[in-house]
């Protein structure tokens, strides 16, 4: 009986913490609207049992001023989108172009490893925004899209490669 109790507990276990574990995720999940922010995206295994080797990060409109982590034995390339039109920057500036895109190749991430890459961001200012990173996880053999984004009415529990997302909270009085 307690070897039957036990079983079921594992399984319940196992059956909430799979969708947290099996994704491509952002933590923290809320962020203050027009702040600066650290946000970190955890890879949390391979694609069927194979080494990660990339993950490639989709920056969504109006985030500004991103610089991602750099991390020992990876290599970051960064691909830039004009803006249009362009914006003036907090100490006057123009500023004409962003990060459209972080790629971070190397490793290999071993598949029953995990490991987090970081981007350094300042956010839009539209408080209640949910903003979707996309992002494609590249293994030796195979490859992982968490690039879809919930339709009006749907949540992203009820997609099956849901891309990491934050949600934007008010500035506090």
């Amino acid at each position: 009986m307690r070897r039957l109790l036990a079983c079921g507990i594992t399984v319940a276990l196992v059956g909430i913490a799979y969708p947290v574990l099996g994704h491509v995720t952002s933590q923290p999940e809320t962020g203050t609207a027009g702040s600066y922010f650290n946000l970190t995206f955890t890879v949390p295994h391979g694609c069927d049992g194979s080494p990660t080797v990339s993950l490639r990060i989709r920056v969504p409109e109006g985030v500004t001023g991103v610089k991602p982590q750099m991390k020992a034995g990876w290599n970051v390339t960064i691909k830039m989108r004009k803006l249009d039109p362009p914006m003036k920057g907090e100490r006057g500036q123009t500023i004409t172009e962003t990060v459209d895109e972080v790629d971070w190749r190397g490793g290999p991430l071993p598949a029953n490893l995990y490991d987090t890459f970081g981007l350094a961001m300042k956010l839009p200012e539209n408080a209640g925004q949910t903003l979707y990173f996309p992002a494609v996880q590249e293994c030796e053999k195979g490859a992982n899209r968490w690039i879809q984004i919930p339709a009006a009415g749907q949540s992203r529990k009820d997609l099956r490669e849901p891309a990491p997302a934050l949600k934007l909270t008010p500035k506090s009085p």
